[in-house]
Parts: structure tokens; C-alpha cells; sequence
């Protein structure tokens, strides 16, 4: 059984920062990628940015420059600093973290988190 951890999210106003972070525990063996997605209203979901185990990073155009992720190996989480937020940025953030097992991939979802970004 593989759980995803969340934590993080908020309220904030434009300009401001949040942090999101997000933790893996259970039968993890090899955790890749590990990322972030968003999903706001009336929209798809999409992603944010993610991470592999080597840290090769993949990050979506319309968060570039403002938005971090980086990774913990040993403790399994991945977090994302967000800053500059705009309200553009008012979704529900969703952690993802494709795990491998003898070979084969598995994807799984922490619950979601809710930042919303004020005017």
C-alpha cells in the first residue's frame, strides 16, 4: 500500500508565496517521476512541474522562473515552492508519483490541496 502525504496550500495574495509538499511512504522502491499537478476550474489538469530521481526537472512554461520543485530521495517527498503567485495560479494541486515495481510503473495521487491566490 503506497500513501501520498500532502501538505501545504493556502490562501495568499498576488505576489505572495506558498509551499506545498508531499510525502510517500508504504511499499515504495523506485519513485519515478515525482511532480506536481494542477487543476483549476473549467479547466484540464495540467502539470506544474516534475522531478526525476537523477533530477531532471520538467517545468511548465506558465509557472517558469516563479516556481520550484526539488526532491528528498531518502525521505521520498517532493515539494514545490511557489512564489510570485498570481491568480491564474488558483487550482487545486494534486501530488504524483509514479512508482516502480519489479519493472512496472504505477501511478498514484495524493489528495488534493487548494491554493488560492487573491486579487
Amino acid at each position: 500500500q503506497v500513501q501520498l502525504v500532502v501538505s501545504g496550500g493556502g490562501l495568499v495574495q498576488t505576489g505572495g508565496s506558498l509551499s506545498l509538499s508531499c510525502a510517500a511512504s508504504g511499499s515504495v522502491f523506485s519513485i519515478d517521476p515525482m511532480g506536481w499537478y494542477r487543476h483549476a476550474p473549467g479547466k484540464q489538469r495540467e502539470l506544474v512541474a516534475s522531478i526525476t530521481g537523477g533530477g531532471s526537472i520538467n517545468v511548465a512554461d506558465s509557472v517558469k522562473g516563479r516556481f520550484t520543485i526539488s526532491r528528498d530521495n531518502a525521505r521520498n517527498t517532493v515539494y514545490l515552492e511557489m512564489n510570485s503567485l498570481k491568480p491564474e495560479d488558483t487550482a487545486v494541486y494534486y501530488c504524483n508519483a509514479r512508482i516502480w515495481r519489479y519493472g512496472q510503473p504505477n501511478n498514484y495521487w495524493g489528495q488534493g490541496t487548494q491554493v488560492t491566490v487573491s486579487t
